[in-house]
């Protein structure tokens, strides 16, 4: 848990390094995103005083969470009345477009905790109300969900490899699992059936391309 002082500087940091905009993909919802990565990168390790901070994930629309969220919207019924997690939720953009999708409950999980108040600030922007943690779920038996989200999470080897364990037991347990990804290196396709594929505005200094084709996927 952050001190009060860590609360408020947190909180301060991300509203001094970003701009309340919309995704291309997603305009329902608005963001606290960041326009410039490196130097976000840099500030962040700066206000926490080491080196080897992780990315700043939380502070860009990745083509993965983009793609989810549109086809969640679009398709409502997936979430609604329903208990949904957000994996590994960065902005929260899954888990808004969900709450907006007529869910009961969601908890966006994030280990990064830039990420908690960030999705804080994202629900005040949305009028929305989701839950949040920095625990990392996938050192735990799941909790009672019915439908998981995940995007954009299958770019290291051993991430991806307990994330599909990790997911697999939550689809055992009667949930839905879908995944927003753009077959990033190790995201393991033959396990997966495409539901959509969308075409996302995205910017160069993340990804190789200024538009990212990037699908759905639902876990079998």
């Amino acid at each position: 848990m952050c001190s009060l002082d860590a609360q408020r500087d947190h909180r301060s940091f991300i509203l001094d390094n970003t701009r309340l905009m919309a995704p291309p993909l997603v305009p329902e919802i608005k963001l606290h995103l960041a326009e410039e990565s490196l130097p976000l990168w840099e500030k962040t390790e700066e206000q926490l005083g080491r080196m080897n901070v992780p990315p700043p994930f939380w502070a860009f629309a990745w083509a993965g969470g983009q793609a989810l969220a549109r086809y969640i919207l679009d398709n409502p019924e997936l979430a609604k009345g329903r208990r949904v997690i957000d994996l590994g939720a960065g902005s929260g953009i899954c888990g808004l477009a969900a709450k907006r999708a007529g869910a009961s409950d969601v908890l966006a999980a994030d280990v990064d905790p830039f990420s908690e108040f960030a999705i804080a600030l994202n629900c005040a922007a949305n009028r929305s109300r989701i839950r949040s943690t920095t625990e990392n779920l996938l050192n735990q038996s799941p909790a009672a969900a019915d439908l998981l989200l995940v995007g954009d999470l299958f770019y290291e080897k051993e991430l991806s490899e307990q994330l599909i364990n990790w997911a697999s037991v939550v689809l055992g347990n009667g949930a839905t699992v879908l995944i927003g990804d753009p077959k990033r290196s190790f995201f393991p396709v033959d396990r997966f059936e495409k539901v959509a594929e969308y075409s996302v505005p995205v910017t160069r200094a993340l990804e190789d391309s200024e538009i990212k084709r990037t699908a759905v996927w639902k876990l079998l």
